[in-house]
């Protein structure tokens, strides 16, 4: 039963990580409910990293060329720039968040997680529906305040429930960049700052950790793996033609029913 939970989650993490629903708030409130303890949130940021290599294969080719290339592209270089402009506010707030011990208080509190992502499914819904009309449709060629800008959005994905693609999807967006576009980079600016914080986290708590919560956490990233490889291609496919409506729709639906679940059992 033990390994079978670690597959279940990472079968939650690897569905939701790059749909702009919040993973993390997916995964925390199953843990709630499946009496499952996560002191720190140590279990659910390391297998995140499972869905991120996701990425990494099924975008290899592109991002291969991108990497030799350097030398000689100006274009790769321009990428290259591109998302580590857009990864550096994430590094600031995230290491200011950490150190201040604010992150694992945010990580065990049901009730802001599920308002953030009833807020975060609003703000989804209201600029899907109501943006400005896309001028930009490469993931590749965003100019470098496009970047930025996503990359501050970005650091909403702090607090739990916002989702770091849903905040990224949304600061695309009001940068005038397509569905595709905007769900590409944000699975490229994932890169940097998933194993980022996989880094921190690892940093802070390998010493600690027994052979069991290896084989625990070996599981779920090995199942975020497999599960975000069928999802990413679908997805963006669906979001072309229907947007995010749907997922507006189901970040809230999830977060008040979280909602009363928690204030439920409270009382």
């Amino acid at each position: 039963m033990h390994y079978l939970l670690a597959a279940l989650l990472g079968l939650i993490e690897g569905l939701t990580e790059f749909l702009p629903v919040s993973s993390t708030a997916h995964l925390l409130i199953s843990e709630k409910l499946l009496g499952f303890s996560d002191p720190g949130g140590n279990f659910t940021v390391m297998i995140q990293l499972g869905a991120i290599l996701a990425v990494v294969v099924l975008y290899f080719a592109r991002l291969w060329k991108a990497v030799i290339t350097l030398p000689t592209s100006e274009e790769s270089r321009r990428f290259a720039l591109s998302v580590i402009i857009a990864f550096i506010p994430a590094v600031v707030f995230g290491v200011i968040i950490k150190k201040s011990g604010l992150l694992a208080a945010l990580f065990d509190n049901i009730p802001i997680i599920c308002i953030a992502l009833i807020v975060g499914g609003i703000a989804l819904w209201a600029v899907d529906k109501y943006g400005p009309a896309p001028t930009s449709d490469n993931s590749m060629k965003l100019d470098l305040k496009t970047s930025l800008i996503i990359g501050l959005f970005q650091c909403l994905a702090i607090i739990p429930g916002m989702s770091r693609s849903g905040s990224t999807l949304i600061g695309a967006m009001v940068c005038k960049v397509d569905k595709r576009a905007g769900a590409e980079f944000s699975f490229f600016l994932a890169i940097p700052t998933m194993l980022g914080a996989f880094v921190m986290e690892f940093a802070d708590s390998h010493k600690l950790l027994t052979s069991d919560q290896y084989s625990f956490i070996a599981i779920g990233f090995a199942v975020a793996f497999i599960s975000a490889l069928l999802v990413i291609k679908p997805f963006i496919t669906f979001v072309q033609k229907r947007g995010y409506g749907f997922f507006a729709l189901w970040r809230i639906v999830v977060g008040v029913g979280g909602l009363v679940w928690w204030f439920g059992m409270a009382h």
